[in-house]
């Protein structure tokens, strides 16, 4: 993309940022036309759109932010496409969701910054977006979704579970990647969840769930999931991969679930024999938050260039925990 056009796409968009509310107001104005003028679209879409509409702004901001390096924003375009063939998103689409962002654009903007340059600036970068989008969904020989059953419904905590479920395909990803899933009871509502171990010949996938008050989706997960139930599972996405220089040393820090995607890692890199040294550092606010220690630690003893330190707030557990701290979270590696 040219310097003009990079400039004003940032120029106007900067300037929606500017009004009270304005990026609330835009998100807001794109749903209610897209619904509008493509009332089919409603149909992929939650009853409530917070977190929706949460989520395009920050894509819409990295994206603007990267537009000077698109070898950086590529990546994540194209595995939105992938991730986006879930909704069964066509060409006429996204054809329809650029309509919808120039005309809120335009309506929020108003005539005097809303230039006839400003609006061909905005319509060749959406333009640009959605056709990587779209050869990068329609490169993708692999199911739209996959659909995982659960197989181990497992509640380490109160608030906290450890769910196992088997893949009816193949799926490939790298150790640290993320999916969006969907639960049978909370329908609509995906949720991203950061897969804890890596790729398995039997298909077999872990999440790590904990739940958020107030939450819609997590709360299900940890307090209502059966042994059967399906979920829907979307395309990987995010870059966290394999370290894979083995003369540099390496600091990994997580926090409760947050330890998810690095565990994926840690157990990949157990099975090669150059791995670098790494540090492992695992925080919580007390004991019972380091709820995987125990597979950690066996991690150690297999991989002798990894380190494991404990960081918690509190020594002990608060009073309403009830669960009994095992012996490797109290004594460490044995």
């Amino acid at each position: 993309m040219d310097p003009l056009t990079i400039s004003l796409v940032r120029s106007s968009f900067k300037s929606i940022g500017a009004i009270p509310e304005g990026e609330e107001k835009f998100a807001r104005s794109f749903y209610a036309i897209l619904f509008a003028t493509h009332p089919e679209t409603r149909q992929h879409f939650p009853a409530a759109m917070d977190t929706q509409r949460d989520r395009l702004m920050r894509a819409i901001r990295y994206v603007i932010d990267q537009l000077e390096t698109p070898e950086s924003v590529l990546p994540l375009l194209a595995q939105l496409g992938r991730d986006h063939r879930k909704y069964g998103v066509t060409e006429e689409h996204y054809i329809a969701v650029g309509e919808a962002f120039a005309a809120a654009l335009a309506d929020l903007a108003g005539p005097e910054l809303w230039t006839d340059e400003t609006d061909h600036a905005w319509r060749l970068t959406i333009a640009l977006i959605a056709s990587i989008m779209t050869e990068a969904a329609n490169s993708d020989e692999g199911p739209p979704t996959r659909v995982g059953t659960v197989i181990e419904h497992r509640r380490v905590l109160g608030d906290l579970a450890i769910v196992r479920l088997e893949l009816d395909h193949t799926m490939s990803y790298e150790p640290g990647q993320y999916v969006s899933v969907q639960v049978p009871n909370r329908p609509r509502m995906w949720r991203y969840l950061s897969l804890a171990t890596p790729p398995t010949p039997d298909r077999i996938v872990e999440f790590h769930v904990r739940r958020v008050s107030g939450g819609w989706v997590s709360p299900a997960i940890v307090g209502e999931s059966q042994i059967g139930d399906t979920w829907l599972i979307g395309s990987p996405l995010g870059s966290l991969g394999v370290w894979r220089e083995p003369r540099r040393s390496r600091h990994m820090i997580g926090e409760g679930t947050g330890i998810a995607p690095l565990r994926a890692q840690l157990i990949e890199t157990a099975q090669r024999g150059d791995n670098p040294r790494t540090h492992l550092f695992v925080g919580g606010t007390y004991p019972c938050d380091l709820y995987d220690l125990d597979m950690l630690w066996a991690l150690t003893r297999t991989n002798p260039r990894l380190t494991v330190i404990t960081v918690t707030e509190y020594s002990d557990n608060p009073w309403w925990v009830s669960r009994t701290v095992s012996p490797a979270m109290s004594m460490g590696p044995s």
